[in-house]
């Protein structure tokens, strides 16, 4: 499975943006895809995943009512739209796969959301 992650920018705080990740090789194995951050100077943390059978999701306590996760199965896409930024929002956003059997892991490359106050 390869990632492709893409759509992050410089936002002032209270505003929007939209990171899309795109699919491809073996997507029929794909179980569920999320969205990881990473602050600098912090470790990597989960920021919202949804499942690619139900599109059932999970949030982060810290972004819940602000930012949303979709998938498009046709794409074999999914997307997080990220509302109401904060500057402590601001990190390197990475895509996330699980896939196979045996739940492995892949990452996609990084895309760098910087949110100024």
């Amino acid at each position: 499975v390869q990632l492709q992650a893409y759509g992050g920018g410089l936002v002032q705080a209270g505003g929007s943006l939209r990171l899309s990740c795109a699919a491809s090789g073996s997507i029929f194995s794909i179980v569920n895809m999320g969205w990881y951050r990473q602050a600098p100077g912090k470790e990597r943390e989960l920021v919202a995943v949804i499942t690619f059978d139900g599109g059932s999701t999970n949030y982060a306590d810290s972004v819940k009512g602000r930012f949303t996760i979709s998938r498009d199965n046709t794409k074999n896409s999914v997307y997080l739209q990220l509302d109401s930024l904060k500057p402590e929002d601001t990190g390197v956003y990475y895509c996330r796969a699980l896939a196979g059997t045996f739940l492995k892991v892949y990452w996609g490359q990084g895309t760098l959301v910087t949110v100024s106050s």
